[in-house]
């Protein structure tokens, strides 16, 4: 089925989303529509799906203009969408959720035929290789399996046009490579993907055709022989650097030592972490690589206090933090952007404004007399959402409603705004695009050359490489090893596998 879209045009008030696009998505094809955080892919790709109405263009299906009055007639048309933010429900199995609201009933009683569900799963799953149990319970799936549950939803409704909304920004390398695959198997049987992403490397893998938006237009168009450069200037609308330029460090004296630290699950007695030990230095940055899920997440939460440490000790300046409040290791210095900015990084529901506030609200000059000081904090949210482009209509609206990167943006200028001792830093650029990531990874320098000790988590090798003085290697909730910056890939990647263990065994 070719899609086309004809000046589409939707506004939020007196701000245009999308201005006049125009956009032909033939079948077979993937058609990469890239562009900034805020950009405007994302609602275009709303209004295609039902989910917003247009103020003006048209849609065409087989060149027959179409109007959506929302989702349900979107997938009867053929289209299907998977959101950046999955919309599963945690409790529900793999077939319940693909078969939700798409109900099929059996028998006399009309009751739920979930053996249907159940073999229309297993059929899509074999066809592509998803490797999905239908029966398998939705909240026990990574995120990548999840995302392929997602897949099967839409191609369950029969999709031949199925858009994609920055599919990879939550997924693992492995896994991102696993969905590219998934997309060239999606094309060569005749769907049309449009992919929405800022991530070059994705787009120069599998895109048959580039559409760069910007600041809600269409600014130009690419083939993706086009180098990373050349789109990453389209993308931001300057010359961006694809390399980070730093000096050698000038590493002082132990900030974080870290001594033996365990954590264990006490439902399952499972170790995340065990007998983890390591410094970082005022003035370096360690990096920590991984496969996710090997102990990372659960390292930067201890160091903070989230979760508790079996045993073992955390040390910041001197000063003792095992057994401090999150509130007294963020007190002492410590600086935290959690991996899940949605979940652990602002409050949806508050404004953007006190989201740049919530761990300053009471504290001079935010706080004055015992109460907000909300000119101030109107005015530090004006400052910090210019300083770090957080594309919104106003500090006063709800982080909720803000893109994924953007939310992102607003949690990196909360942390960074203060004084801090220790930057710990999970996937800190995780769904920004090329130009704000050029800027966080600047910013994290600055805190290093500013005295800093910067700890990092990073499942981006790329990003790891760019930044680390030092590299620290985790396998099953140990560090194997702590190694240079120019140590190779596949040294690194063997390492990360547990081949390192294996040998010392």
């Amino acid at each position: 089925m070719k899609l086309e879209l004809r000046g589409i045009t939707k506004k939020f008030g007196d701000f245009t989303a999308n201005d006049s696009i125009d956009l032909v998505v033939e079948p077979g094809t993937v058609h990469a529509l890239l562009g900034e955080n805020g950009a405007g892919k994302s609602t275009l790709m709303n209004v295609l799906f039902g989910l917003y109405d247009a103020d003006g263009g048209d849609i065409l299906l087989d060149d027959e203009p179409t109007v959506f009055a929302g989702p349900g007639d979107a997938m009867a048309a053929g289209i299907g969408m998977v959101h950046q933010h999955f919309m599963l429900v945690p409790v529900f199995t793999v077939a319940e959720s693909v078969m939700l609201g798409h109900e099929e009933v059996t028998g006399p009683a009309k009751l739920l035929d979930l053996g249907a569900a159940r073999a229309k799963v297993k059929e899509i799953s074999d066809r592509f290789g998803f490797h999905i149990d239908p029966d398998a319970v939705i909240e026990d799936l990574s995120v990548g399996a999840q995302q392929r549950v997602e897949i099967i939803k839409a191609l369950s409704r029969d999709a031949e046009v199925l858009i994609l909304d920055e599919p990879t920004a939550v997924l693992t390398p492995q896994e991102t490579d696993e969905l590219l695959e998934i997309i060239g198997q999606l094309r060569d049987t005749g769907t049309a993907v449009v992919l929405i992403t800022h991530k070059l490397r994705e787009v120069k893998a599998i895109a048959d055709q580039i559409t760069v938006i910007r600041r809600g237009k269409v600014v130009g168009t690419a083939e993706p022989t086009a180098s990373q450069e050349e789109l990453a200037s389209l993308m931001v609308g300057r010359d961006v650097s694809m390399t980070v330029s730093k000096e050698p460090a000038q590493p002082g004296e132990p900030m974080l030592v870290v001594d033996g630290l365990s954590v264990v699950d006490p439902a399952t007695s499972l170790k995340h972490l065990d007998r983890v030990s390591f410094e970082v230095r005022a003035g370096e940055i360690l990096a920590v690589a991984g496969v996710q899920g090997n102990g990372q997440t659960e390292l930067a939460e201890a160091i903070l206090g989230i979760v508790p440490s079996a045993e073992g000790a955390v040390t910041l300046d001197g000063r003792r933090l095992t057994g401090s409040s999150i509130r007294e290791a963020l007190d002492a210095g410590i600086g935290f952007v959690p991996e899940d900015r949605t979940e652990d990084g602002v409050v949806a529901d508050f404004t953007i404004t006190n989201n740049l506030i919530l761990d300053l609200y009471d504290k001079a000059p935010y706080s004055k007399a015992g109460a907000i000081d909300t000119a101030f904090a109107a005015k530090n949210a004006e400052e910090q959402v210019e300083r770090f482009d957080v594309r919104t209509t106003s500090t006063q609206a709800l982080a909720g409603s803000l893109s994924g990167g953007n939310q992102q943006k607003v949690v990196l200028a909360r942390e960074l705004a203060r004084d801090l001792k220790l930057l710990i830093a999970s996937q800190p650029t995780r769904g920004l695009d090329v130009g704000s990531i050029e800027f966080v990874h600047k910013r994290i320098i600055e805190e290093r050359d500013n005295g800093a000790a910067v700890l990092i988590v990073s499942s981006e090798l790329d990003e790891v490489y760019a930044l680390a003085d030092r590299i620290a290697v985790m396998y099953h909730g140990r560090i194997v090893d702590i190694v240079p910056p120019d140590t190779d890939r596949d040294t690194l990647g063997l390492m990360m596998a547990g081949a390192h263990e294996e040998e010392a065994a």
